[in-house]
């Protein structure tokens, strides 16, 4: 179990790995480009290689890229349907030459027209950016809030999608906010094995890649995305000890994406609140 967060690339990114390092990361999400925005442009080589050579030199890994926001598989627009995939691929070009695991994305909202009106779409949606990506990093779908019309905030509706997909470069990014939000309840020991037991049912464990770990400012089912630092919020410190003790998650990377107790994202309290918890509970 590798301990991580998200961190800011500003100014290059191999600054990504500095801060990671400042704080204690062990693996690092980072974004490729302005996550609001459709601009993209591939780092230079030797941006590429500084961050290369950094990430191995302080041991930090794996890395994962968190795609765009904008992007949604969904949408009846042709337009933003062939920026979101292109998108995707850009992002799996860049991991490819980071050596980055994988690029974790949101897969959209159905716009009011139900899941099923979506789904073929969604399906020939992945199946693009994989033929136009290259081998390697794992394309990888994050269960949603289930705020609004958003897609796959159940793991039935997740497994739908990757089952029709069928392969092996797609997984899956497990975020604990989203998924009390969306009514399963990680705060609790029963509740975080039926979790597990129903996404096992539907999508596969083997399919499970990531986590991202976030204590929930709402309620349980609340649906509504809103990430709080780790034991502020209604997860809390006893339902993380639940999540970081099955072993289901113990070869995975978590990482951090709460707002940090200065407000300035992920930090080392946050961090070292994970660590206590893995050295208490994660067999060596």
């Amino acid at each position: 179990m590798r301990l991580g967060a998200h961190m800011s690339t500003a100014g290059g990114l191999g600054k990504a790995i500095d801060r990671g390092a400042e704080i204690g990361c062990e693996a690092i999400q980072i974004f490729g480009s302005p996550p609001q925005g459709w601009a993209f442009k591939m780092p230079a080589e030797e941006q590429l290689a500084e961050f290369r050579r950094k990430s191995g030199e302080a041991d930090i890994a794996p890395v994962y890229l968190h795609a765009i926001y904008l992007i949604n598989l969904g949408t009846p627009k042709e337009d933003n349907l062939a920026k979101g995939k292109t998108s995707l691929v850009n992002y799996m070009n860049l991991a490819s030459q980071i050596n980055a695991q994988g690029v974790i994305f949101h897969p959209g909202s159905h716009g009011g027209l139900g899941y099923d009106a979506i789904f073929e779409q969604t399906v020939a949606g992945i199946h693009e950016v994989l033929e136009r990506s290259p081998e390697g990093p794992y394309l990888t779908v994050e269960n949603t809030a289930g705020m609004g019309q958003h897609i796959g905030a159940s793991f039935e509706e997740l497994g739908r999608i990757i089952h029709a997909v069928d392969s092996p470069r797609v997984r899956v990014c497990l975020d604990t906010q989203h998924s009390f939000a969306a009514g399963y309840d990680v705060s609790s020991k029963d509740g975080v094995q039926a979790m597990l037991d129903e996404f096992d049912h539907h999508v596969g464990l083997e399919r499970l890649a990531a986590v991202h770990a976030n204590d929930s400012k709402r309620v349980l089912g609340a649906g509504v995305d809103r990430h709080e630092n780790i034991g502020e919020g209604y997860i809390g410190v006893e339902g993380f000890e639940h999540i970081m003790s099955a072993p289901a998650f113990w070869d995975l990377p978590f990482f951090l994406e709460v707002p940090g107790l200065d407000n300035k994202g992920p930090d080392r309290a946050n961090l070292d609140i994970l660590k206590d918890i893995r050295s208490r509970l994660v067999p060596v």
